[in-house]
């Protein structure tokens, strides 16, 4: 881990002093330099992650594919989400936007006495190992993951939201961040929250994140491969996430599916709270109203047309809601 942590220093150095600082100095926000330092580790995790795509799912997908591309315009607009997200283009958004807030309210926090838990630190010499407390955060983080996917499709206006993800009809290692830009932001602010009250350091929460998104685009492959009767149990794999977007679930009147398979790293959770559907196929994806017989709802076919029919449905959820409801 000391080898991997100084290359990867090694790289930092060199792509923050090389391209982001001078940037930075010819906009006039030197200011913003040693924030900018850490954000670059962010840049880095992105560019590592693209490269593995291109690299090793790209080919695994022309390799044994499920279905035939038909729709290369969309999987260009999941690739304009991915450069959006994996590049850093939304967290630089955020770090101008939300970041302070956190900054504020966990400074605040402090001053007041609360301080967060430190887990690494739970039986020392044990937990607080790199390899050792990075496995527990995964493990914590995932069951998160798995609560908020849950919620994103049994309550209504948080499904208004993610149905932007289940829109997709062409799944692709692309797909992953076609995601609504508020859904993603209700769901960072919870994840950020987690790692404070954790005390995941900085590194560790850039690696949990990296790794996490990478099994996610494998999970979304255009890729005919199942990981085995146990080894479908112990890691989300194509064959399994595939059935979660199955266009097949029931849903409601409002479109909202009700399906299984939430998980995004490890099936156990979907196997101990018994939403685990092992059995499916490699079938076709997207939202059962999308089809021509049940009206074929436009979900929008780019960018901002995505975004601005999330707002509406949103807003119709709440319309909806009848009055005193929580």
């Amino acid at each position: 881990m000391d080898t991997i942590n100084h290359y990867i220093g090694l790289a930092q150095d060199w792509l923050f002093e090389f391209l982001i600082q001078p940037v930075l100095y010819h906009l006039g926000f030197a200011g913003a330099l040693e924030d900018a330092y850490d954000a670059t580790l962010w840049l880095l995790a992105g560019i590592a992650q693209i490269i593995v795509l291109l690299c090793v799912i790209g080919p695994l997908q022309r390799w044994r594919p499920v279905e035939k591309v038909l729709n290369r315009k969309e999987i260009r607009l999941d690739v304009l989400y991915t450069v959006i997200h994996r590049l850093g283009l939304f967290r630089v958004a955020l770090f101008f936007s939300v970041d302070p807030l956190f900054d504020s309210f966990f400074g605040q926090m402090k001053v007041w006495g609360f301080s967060t838990f430190q887990l690494d630190n739970l039986w020392p010499g044990i937990t607080d190992h790199a390899l050792v407390s990075l496995a527990i955060y995964l493990v914590i983080f995932d069951l998160v993951e798995y609560l908020y996917h849950r919620a994103q499709h049994n309550i209504e206006w948080m499904w208004q939201l993610h149905a932007v993800h289940h829109s997709t009809r062409q799944m692709t290692m692309w797909s992953d961040n076609r995601n609504h830009l508020l859904d993603d932001l209700l769901h960072d602010a919870v994840i950020v929250v987690i790692s404070q009250l954790i005390g995941v350091p900085p590194a560790q929460f850039v690696a949990i994140v990296a790794i996490t998104q990478l099994i996610e685009s494998l999970s979304h492959a255009n890729l005919r491969m199942s990981f085995g009767s146990i080894g479908q149990r112990l890691l989300v794999g194509p064959k399994f996430h595939r059935e979660h977007h199955a266009i097949a679930y029931q849903t409601t009147a409002t479109g909202k599916v009700i399906g299984n398979n939430y998980a995004v790293l490890f099936p156990i959770w979907d196997i101990l709270f018994r939403t685990a559907h092992f059995k499916g196929n490699y079938g076709a994806t997207g939202i059962a109203d999308q089809l021509p017989e049940a009206g074929g709802r436009d979900y929008g076919r780019g960018f901002f047309a995505q975004q601005w029919l999330g707002f509406k449905r949103l807003a119709g959820a709440f319309r909806r809601r009848p009055r005193g409801a929580s």
